[in-house]
């Protein structure tokens, strides 16, 4: 199935769908070498495939397998054509600079809650590179393969009922500890109720009431199934430092960030995206948090 979408406004489609890229070997997601971006996803019809490039102002998206129609359908959405920037006014010169060089920057919504969900737990108070390949060992082992002509690889992340079925010995293999498994397979029982959510208050009070889900998991699934401009990571390991580093010349810690991003009020998660944009980074000073392996315990 194909279909054309034209945006309104400028659009940076590989800007727009970095967030759903979990490390650079992730099997749902490739790029090509014509800039066209493939993405699997399983929607509320089943698992497609989908395929989005740009050409001449237009958006072209092809899709394959029992979810193309639903995927095509909420591409715009994908691509942020309902992420509403009024109220948003630039503070900070070095963010007019980054908002100025990067006018295709939009915040899009998947609408999926669980595809944002199990990569922000594995991504819990560990390293990139460990939660990556954690992701990439649990795609490979339960995920089923990319419908369509698909990038070599490319695997549809496996439904809850799968999740709530994972034997304890391949969380260990994939390298994930048993808190992190254990709040994936409780909240996989839950995955009705959770994608059901209306609104992001509801999400985020639902994401909450469930052990293991804190500020910053319900954050990082919230920027990307509902598209939450003001979703902003508290706790995160870097992004207070970064905020600060950017805006002021010092770090600073999370109530220090939310001081900063508080004139954003509405769009706090938008001003970090902006932030992260600027390539700013404090001086490292200190040994880096290590790669742990579980799979050697």
């Amino acid at each position: 199935m194909e279909r054309t979408w034209v945006p309104d406004a400028a659009l940076d489609v590989g800007l727009v769908l970095a967030p759903h890229r979990h490390g650079s070997g992730d099997p749902t997601w490739r790029q090509s070498a014509d800039g066209a971006v493939w993405r699997t996803s399983r929607t509320p019809d089943g698992p497609c495939t989908l395929k989005v490039s740009v050409m001449g102002g237009r958006v072209h998206g092809q899709a394959w397998g029992p979810g193309a129609e639903w995927a095509l359908e909420t591409l715009p959405a994908l691509l942020g054509a309902f992420d509403d920037i009024s109220g948003f006014v630039v503070k900070h010169r070095v963010l007019a600079e980054v908002v100025r060089k990067h006018p295709g920057l939009r915040i899009g919504r998947t609408g999926r809650v669980m595809e944002a969900l199990v990569p922000a737990v594995l991504e819990q108070k560990v390293v990139g590179r460990e939660a990556w390949r954690a992701w990439r060992w649990l795609l490979h082992r339960y995920g089923e393969p990319a419908p369509g002509p698909a990038p070599e690889g490319m695997r549809v992340i496996p439904d809850a009922a799968v999740w709530r079925q994972i034997p304890v010995w391949h969380w260990h293999r994939a390298g994930a500890e048993a808190v992190r498994a254990r709040t994936i397979a409780n909240a996989a029982w839950h995955a009705a109720k959770l994608e059901a959510a209306a609104t992001t208050e509801e999400l985020d009070r639902l994401l909450r009431a469930l052990p293991g889900i804190g500020v910053w998991t319900s954050a990082e699934v919230r920027q990307r199934a509902f598209g939450d401009p003001d979703a902003v990571s508290v706790g995160d390991f870097h992004l207070a430092k970064l905020v600060g580093y950017a805006l002021t010349g010092e770090k600073t810690d999370d109530p220090g960030m939310l001081r900063l991003l508080e004139p954003y009020q509405g769009h706090r998660h938008r001003a970090a995206i902006l932030v992260w944009l600027t390539g700013l980074r404090p001086p490292a000073r200190g040994p880096r948090m290590a790669v742990r392996d579980y799979r050697s315990f």
